[in-house]
């Protein structure tokens, strides 16, 4: 093999390597631990004890720890939990159509909350408690409930900051990277943006529907240079998302019946 041909094997195999870790999990890893630590600091005093005594099950970890760990144990079974696919040009949800035999992240979510609201045991109830934080950040990133001619803007191609990736990349990780800050000044960042209280009753079908009706705005899908511009558009948005996860997380934790409250 010629060192040119060398080159570009080696260079494809990074890129490959990027992408897959930048699409390993949706917002990537700090946006899920950020949403799971906005979501704990917004938590009564009673429902935090009642996580932390569940977490004695597995010593020393957090809600932001855990915030990657249906990732991390995705299977075939679950992986459709962790999204859902509109056909373009439609973002109404249809359960039939969207969400065959419950394999998508509402179905996921509204199955896992229901045992997490439950009498059932604790280590059942840790587990749905996992899965929670995770897909809860994961249905309020645009492309979790984008298009399913394009997976989710995994097959769009685009250069983003000056290297090869894809729409879906960069907004699971890129857009965060571009703001350079560290976990606890993102979440004083996120805490900043005005969420309505009306919004935290939204079903997650609403939820989904509102990430896809992001998609299908103008200037969500770029020209295939992402940069600076893209970035300063549509990092608001970006933040918006993020801070909405976190305070419907929190409000889906509380224990039930919850009466109404603000969190700010």
């Amino acid at each position: 093999m010629s060192w040119i041909a060398r080159c570009r094997t080696g260079s494809w195999i990074l890129l490959a390597a990027f992408l897959v870790s930048t699409q390993a999990a949706a917002w990537g890893t700090q946006g899920h631990q950020v949403v799971a630590a906005m979501a704990w600091e917004l938590l009564q005093p009673a429902t935090r004890a009642e996580v932390n005594r569940l977490l004695t099950l597995e010593p020393g970890e957090t809600l932001e720890s855990l915030s990657t760990w249906a990732d991390e144990h995705r299977n075939p079974a679950t992986g459709p939990w962790h999204y859902v696919n509109f056909p373009r040009g439609n973002c109404h949800y249809d359960p039939e159509r969207d969400c065959p035999d419950g394999n998508c992240v509402v179905a996921a979510i509204e199955r896992e909350r229901a045992i997490w609201a439950s009498t059932a045991n604790d280590k059942a109830r840790l587990k749905a408690l996992k899965y929670l934080i995770h897909l809860v950040a994961d249905i309020h990133q645009p492309l979790h409930a984008g298009y399913r001619d394009d997976r989710g803007g995994n097959q769009f191609q685009l250069r983003a900051f000056m290297r090869g990736s894809n729409l879906h990349a960069v907004w699971d990780s890129g857009l965060l990277r571009q703001l350079d800050l560290d976990n606890a000044e993102l979440v004083a960042l996120l805490e900043k943006v005005p969420v309505p209280q009306s919004k935290l009753h939204a079903s997650m079908a609403e939820v989904a529907e509102e990430s896809c009706r992001l998609v299908a705005t103008s200037g969500f899908y770029p020209p295939d240079q992402v940069d600076q511009t893209y970035a300063k558009q549509m990092s608001p948005v970006m933040q918006a998302r993020l801070a909405t996860a976190a305070r419907r997380l929190a409000w889906m934790l509380e224990s039930t019946p919850r009466q109404p409250r603000s969190f700010w």
